[in-house]
């Protein structure tokens, strides 16, 4: 059982049906024991940090989150799941992220002939040895809508990199922890694999 975390932010959905199309067993829940007694869990998420934050403690997934990781659960985020993970971001100054994850998001920089924020297909590097991207060829095309991105601060955590007005840390993967700044769910058969990678964990 993969359990998707709801908190009132996006992407639900479109995670639920791509799981669902890989023969997984999906809940989408933001009940604290349904996501601790789930085998996986996935944060997604499509808007603002500072409010993102603001409906996980509302909802009191804040330490809910913080368990699954502590427990070694393999947890996903995606997109503004990922951003979550890390400790601040310049979209929400003064705003605490989780900090499961050390380093920061940053606003993608102003550069002329790229359009903010980044939406489209990008071609990721691979590091090599992440986990989610067995099986992926190198320079495959994923999808990305963002306008901020990670600067880890662990590179050794850093799985997958695109270039899109700077180095952006595509992927990362720290213990039972992985995550995604691109879409997965509508990355094509590239990001079906990379969830059915994450299933079979």
């Amino acid at each position: 059982m993969i359990a998707i975390i709801d908190y009132d932010a996006g992407n639900l959905k479109s995670v639920e049906k791509a799981l669902v199309f890989l023969g997984e067993e999906v809940i989408v829940t933001r009940d604290r024991n349904t996501i601790l007694a789930a085998d996986k869990v996935i944060l997604p998420g499509v808007g603002s940090f500072g409010d993102a934050m603001g409906k996980l403690k509302e909802y009191n997934l804040v330490e809910v989150i913080k368990e699954v990781a502590r427990i070694g659960k393999p947890f996903l985020g995606i997109c503004l799941g990922l951003q979550l993970l890390f400790e601040r971001s310049d979209e929400s100054p003064g705003i605490e992220g989780l900090g499961i994850l050390k380093g920061e998001i940053l606003r993608i920089p102003e550069k002329e002939g790229l359009k903010i924020p980044h939406m489209g297909w990008n071609s990721l590097e691979f590091s090599g040895d992440g986990r989610l991207f067995k099986g992926i060829p190198k320079s495959s095309y994923v999808y990305f809508v963002h306008s901020y991105y990670l600067k880890a601060a662990e590179l050794e955590i850093v799985k997958a990199t695109t270039e899109y007005s700077t180095l952006i840390h595509a992927s990362v993967e720290k213990g039972n922890v992985f995550a995604c700044q691109f879409h997965p769910e509508k990355s094509g058969e590239i990001g079906l694999t990379i969830l059915k990678n994450f299933a079979n964990l």
